[in-house]
């Protein structure tokens, strides 16, 4: 494989530290990194104008970018993860006690349906708490990363000049997904967020993928080598991150960090990257894009990565 520098976006954390800052040195080629402020403006410049030869991407997006034939492929390294329990905001004016309550409500979603904390958090009502999503009125704030995409008829745009903050808070959304309010009758659907997300780990494994890395197709036809010297390399980064997390030894621990903690205690790995140990979450999220209308056509887990990666894992 030839020496190249791969135009690369990946927001700095605890696991890719180590390549962000030079410590680990990707062998046979390089990264050139860029920043992108706000990360989520890197995954819709990759969906739409093919910006970057690898490139962090929520993986709902990822997902919906393939079955609209986008022109890049994922490696299964999944960057980041976190439980989505406490991502449902409620007005607590509005009537809702339980989850169940939701049906037959309006009940919004940051940015796009697409989005992963979406799909997440709906699953979550779902599987825990037996909602049936097909009878809330789903509100997006903001457009899909994948302009083709046409959601569910039950999927309808903000009104013009409104935001769902102030519509949650007026009572006009029953609850909202992904947002931030502090504003007296709005609180958390689900009661000790975090706990109930650790309980759904340790009864079923559950501790969902939000983001991926994928690298363009051309490249990766060009040099079948390159989707496993990336892969190394993400791994060699995590495994540093993992250790000083081991020895409490991070600079400037973060909640994240100490949520990763918690985890290890329980699964030993936080973070594991190849198909083989995120089987499970990986099939539950391909089902859940099929039923909730992001994709329309069943896939297989293999099909969505690199085939030089299927075998691998770190």
């Amino acid at each position: 494989m030839s020496e190249r520098r791969l135009r690369t976006v990946t927001r700095t954390q605890g696991n890719n530290q180590a390549l962000k800052d030079g410590s680990v040195v990707p062998q046979g080629f390089s990264f050139a990194f860029e920043e992108v402020p706000v990360l989520v403006d890197a995954f819709r410049r990759m969906v739409r104008g093919m910006e970057f030869d690898v490139c962090e991407m929520a993986l709902t997006t990822y997902i919906c970018a393939r079955a609209h034939g986008k022109h890049f492929t994922a490696l299964p390294v999944f960057l980041v993860r976190a439980f989505h329990h406490g991502a449902i905001l409620v007005n607590t004016r509005s009537g809702i006690r339980t989850p169940k309550d939701l049906e037959g409500r309006r009940v919004g979603v940051n940015r796009g349906y697409t989005v992963t904390t979406g799909l997440w958090a709906r699953s979550v009502l779902q599987d825990e708490y037996q909602v049936d999503l097909s009878k809330i009125t789903w509100v997006l704030s903001g457009d899909e990363h994948v302009a083709e995409y046409r959601p569910p008829s039950n999927v309808v745009p903000i009104e013009p000049g409104r935001t769902m903050a102030e519509m949650l808070a007026s009572g006009e959304l029953a609850a909202a997904i992904g947002v931030e309010s502090e504003h007296a009758d709005v609180a958390p659907l689900i009661a000790n967020a975090q706990d109930a997300g650790l309980a759904a780990l340790r009864a079923r494994g559950h501790y969902p993928i939000n983001h991926l890395v994928v690298v363009r197709d051309e490249l990766l036809q060009a040099e079948p080598a390159l989707a496993g010297a990336v892969f190394d390399s993400f791994v060699r980064s995590k495994r540093i991150y993992l250790e000083r997390l081991k020895a409490g030894t991070l600079e400037k621990p973060s909640a994240v960090d100490a949520l990763h903690q918690r985890v290890m205690a329980i699964t030993g790995d936080p973070l594991p990257y190849g198909i083989a140990p995120n089987r499970a979450v990986l099939d539950d999220i391909v089902g859940h894009c099929l039923r909730q209308g992001i994709i329309q056509t069943p896939v297989r887990v293999e099909d969505l990565f690199a085939p030089a990666t299927h075998g691998l894992s770190g």
